[in-house]
């Protein structure tokens, strides 16, 4: 039977994880719904994101690899989709070229919102945030419970625009007005822009509900001795992506809303002098640009919301798997909260060429040039937290390691863009599509998959293969650099971004070869993830039962019984008395101190400076023996 000791000086207090001495285990009988469906456990709730964000990546995934069909092989075929797509599958074996635009938007739409925030942020910051800071649960269910339905609601009705007769919306993810304004301007912009609409309103709901439990669960419901200063990085990037979305949406939710006034009411915030088959429309002065203000505003801002919870799982599987204490700690801290500060102000780089004044222009290059700087450092400390190391290359760390290698080889393109001679020269070509697609999209799909790797015998109690993993990373590490390096290529030659066909150009006929190569990898590397998959469900039932602590790690998510109840501990919460950090100390009887660890437990090993907190954990002890 597992036993979890949690050790004071002069007694130890012996949990078995079976039983409920206080109380706190909540592990009273539940239906089917009160458990599975509207459950407010955070686990629980957290895995409804997880398969949700699942399902929407094949989704998303599918429809890539649809559209990089056109672009690769434009003369072949494609009537064997006819039964999935119907009518959008032409009398010539083609894909509509309205329907194109709808793939496009979809794809990016579902990816950076269902996926990448919700499938990403969702999972993480629910199952990690109680557990590692030791609380019961988020400091509401209830809210909780809501965030992942409203979540659940966008998506349905996200779906549903999938089916109506003209069609999705087909804007691009960024539906830039006059285009998604009016309604009677192309099949795309009729109902299934609506649905679009009304389906991101509720998303940003979910979101803002989510950002204000992880924001008051870790200030207020952290355990004895657990400091801010004791955080692990996953929790201070937790903390940091929730403050960028609650403050951010709202403005995306005000542009969503003036968007469907102009649409349905007659109202002019985004229209003016508009023609339409030689007919003028009334509305009159709007500005298209006020939308792109009002949409990078949480544009860019979303990028770090994506990205900053990759940041922080990655940082604990490096220092778990490197069996070193994390590099920098307070500089990784601090490097989050630049980079917070200063996703705010720059979202206009997005918008050189809008005719903004050339000043304005050279104050945001400057902004964009300096959030490199915090990204750099968080680089530089990953790989000087593996140097010299006693790596172990578990699936988990292999995608940690990747996650470095293309964050920093999308990074780099991101410097060029960020003057805005060269981005004026470069916007809206595949060079941009290289660029963000390996900097967010890759970067944080990678993080995410390495998180699901180290997490999942805390979420299931089983383990994942690790062989089907190797072959799962290293498909998809390959195919990631084979399908994006290239288009870095094809942008600078000046291929445009999100058009249907390039063979009536004579100029880029000479790429016709590279497409169908970047469509090829694009194939097989969407391919490889249905074994990671099969690894996921099977593993589910059928995989090895994973131990107590699989991972030899020191937050407290292992501290808790292998499939823990509602209450996360039973009995008492442990308290917490080091950083999560101590690795490879030397003096220690093992490679690893759990947080829980007295210092007073570990005298051969503590440094100079840590010997006053076992004169405090004394004090400590001598109150709690009086009291």
């Amino acid at each position: 039977m597992a036993v979890v000791e949690i050790h004071q000086k002069g007694h130890s207090h012996e949990h078995d994880v079976h039983h409920d001495d206080h109380g706190h285990d909540h592990d009273h009988k539940e239906s089917f719904i009160t458990k599975y469906i509207f459950s407010i456990d955070h686990k629980m709730i957290s895995k409804q994101y997880l398969l949700t964000g699942m399902f929407w990546a094949i989704i998303g995934g599918f429809f890539s690899i649809v559209f990089r069909l056109q672009l690769g092989f434009p003369e072949v075929e494609l009537t064997w989709l006819k039964p999935l797509l119907g009518h959008w599958i032409n009398d010539t074996g083609k894909i509509d070229p309205t329907f194109y635009l709808s793939l496009v938007t979809m794809h990016g739409t579902i990816m950076v919102f269902f996926v990448l925030t919700a499938g990403l942020s969702g999972t993480f910051s629910n199952f990690l945030i109680p557990l590692q800071i030791g609380a019961r649960d988020m400091a509401s269910g209830f809210l909780n419970m809501l965030s992942y339905w409203f979540f659940f609601l966008s998506g349905t009705i996200m779906f549903a625009s999938l089916l109506v007769e003209t069609g999705p919306a087909s804007g691009g993810w960024t539906v830039y007005p006059p285009l998604s304004a009016l309604p009677q301007a192309i099949p795309g912009s009729g109902l299934g822009m609506t649905l679009w609409l009304v389906s991101m309103a509720f998303f940003i709901v979910s979101t803002l509900l989510g950002g204000i439990n992880y924001i008051t669960t870790i200030i207020n419901l952290r355990t004895k001795g657990m400091s801010f200063a004791k955080l692990p990085l996953t929790v201070w990037s937790f903390l940091f992506t929730a403050i960028i979305g609650l403050l951010s949406f709202p403005v995306l939710f005000s542009a969503v809303l003036l968007l469907f006034f102009d649409r349905s009411f007659g109202t002019s915030f985004y229209l003016s002098d508009i023609y339409i088959q030689g007919e003028a429309l009334s509305n009159m002065g709007g500005s298209p640009i006020l939308f792109q203000h009002l949409f990078w505003f949480l544009g860019h801002p979303e990028v770090y919301i994506v990205i900053l919870p990759a940041f922080g799982i990655v940082s604990e599987i490096i220092a778990t798997n490197s069996r070193k204490p994390i590099f920098g700690y307070r500089a990784m801290i601090g490097s989050l909260l630049v980079i917070t500060v200063l996703s705010f102000v720059v979202w206009a780089h997005h918008m050189f060429v809008t005719g903004m004044n050339p000043f304005l222009g050279s104050i945001f290059m400057f902004l964009t040039l300096i959030i490199a700087i915090p990204s750099a450092v968080k680089s530089f400390n990953y790989i000087t937290t593996l140097w010299r190391g006693n790596i172990i290359f578990t699936p988990a760390m292999l995608f940690c390691i990747g996650f470095v290698s293309v964050f920093i080889s999308g990074g780099l393109t991101g410097i060029v863009m960020g003057n805005s001679a060269v981005d004026i020269q470069l916007h809206d070509t595949y060079f941009i599509v290289a660029h963000f697609h390996l900097v967010m999209g890759s970067a944080s799909f990678f993080g995410m998959v390495a998180g699901i790797y180290h997490w999942y015998p805390k979420m299931f109690g089983r383990m994942m293969n690790d062989k089907l993993g190797y072959i799962h990373f290293w498909v998809s590490f390959i195919g990631v650099y084979l399908v994006f390096f290239p288009l870095h290529y094809i942008g600078i030659a000046g291929f445009p971004r999100r058009y249907y066909s390039f063979t009536g150009f004579d100029a880029f006929q000479s790429y016709t070869d590279l497409n169908m190569f970047v469509s090829a990898a694009a194939i097989i590397t969407f391919g490889v993830q249905f074994l990671f998959l099969f690894n996921f469900f099977y593993s589910m039932f059928r995989g090895r039962v994973a131990p107590a602590n699989p991972w030899r790690s020191n937050t407290l998510e292992w501290s808790t019984p292998i499939n823990p109840g509602h209450g996360n501990w039973p009995g008492e919460i442990p308290t917490v008395y080091r950083w999560p950090y101590d690795y490879s100390k030397p003096g220690a009887a093992e490679d690893y101190i759990p947080q829980y660890i007295p210092y007073s437990e570990t005298p051969t090993s503590n440094l100079p400076h840590e010997i006053d907190d076992v004169e405090k954990e004394d004090e400590d002890l001598d109150v709690n023996e009086k009291k």
